[in-house]
């Protein structure tokens, strides 16, 4: 199965798998939500959010699509894969982590979902990929995440957990930290390094001068399963991009 990776636009948005649109664990803090657990409509706060973003700073996503056989595209394309990033002013939960703050030179990593169907093993390399090519044209310096080490998936309720780490534990919704922080180890594997280690979220970073040539790299590593042409060629730039 061959797919496309392109930036996400606000029409798209019902493209996003039903967590990707619902999820809003860096969006909304809990702390501004009084005794509320929840809210109302968490996708209405999460397209405004995305709208917020592109309107002040610009592409803050990237989308993985399953390519069909008719040329151009129809709106329907299924998502396989999505990654989701921002300047961290722009991400309430940022300011919770004990590894924190984010570097002020940094561009904030903070979601990347992928289909666990076959032949989508590489997808969450292609669409970090995608979003350092991004930031190397926009002449950002670093991307910087906070990772999840698998001493996550031992922590007990939330009154029992460390008291840096609760408010990274408080959550909203259909949100969790095992689906809604990125693997530390996806994050090493893609030539981060860790900047602030922690026990259960460490924060790492990508230098993104050092990422032009890891770029290269990934994309070859991905010419078994993905088209480079998709990769590279933007939409409307000639052919259509899953010919």
């Amino acid at each position: 199965m061959t797919a496309r990776i392109r930036p996400l636009r606000l029409e798209a948005f019902e493209q996003l798998p039903k967590h990707a649109r619902r999820c809003v664990y860096w969006e909304v803090d809990p702390s501004t939500l009084g005794t509320e657990d929840h809210l109302s409509d968490p996708e209405f706060e999460k397209e405004a959010w995305l709208s917020m973003v592109m309107l002040e700073w610009g592409s803050c996503g990237q989308l993985a699509l399953e390519c069909r056989d008719q040329p151009g595209e129809t709106g329907d394309e299924p998502c396989l894969g999505y990654a989701f990033y921002a300047p961290p002013r722009s991400v309430p939960r940022a300011g919770r982590f004990p590894t924190g703050p984010v570097s002020a030179d940094a561009v904030l990593l903070t979601s990347l979902g992928v289909d666990a169907g076959p032949g989508h093993e590489d997808l969450s390399h292609a669409l970090i990929t995608a979003v350092v090519g991004d930031l190397v044209r926009r002449g950002v310096r670093a991307l910087e995440a906070f990772g999840r080490t698998a001493a996550v998936d031992e922590l007990g309720d939330v009154a029992d957990v460390p008291p840096d780490v609760r408010p990274v534990v408080e959550v909203l919704g259909d949100c969790a930290t095992s689906t809604c922080v990125v693997p530390s180890d996806l994050l090493l594997d893609a030539g981060f390094v860790v900047v602030s280690h922690h026990t259960y979220f460490p924060r790492l970073r990508l230098e993104l001068e050092q990422g032009l040539g890891w770029k290269a790299g990934v994309e070859a590593a991905l010419e078994r399963l993905l088209e480079s042409a998709q990769l590279q060629q933007p939409v409307g730039a000639g052919a259509s991009p899953c010919s």
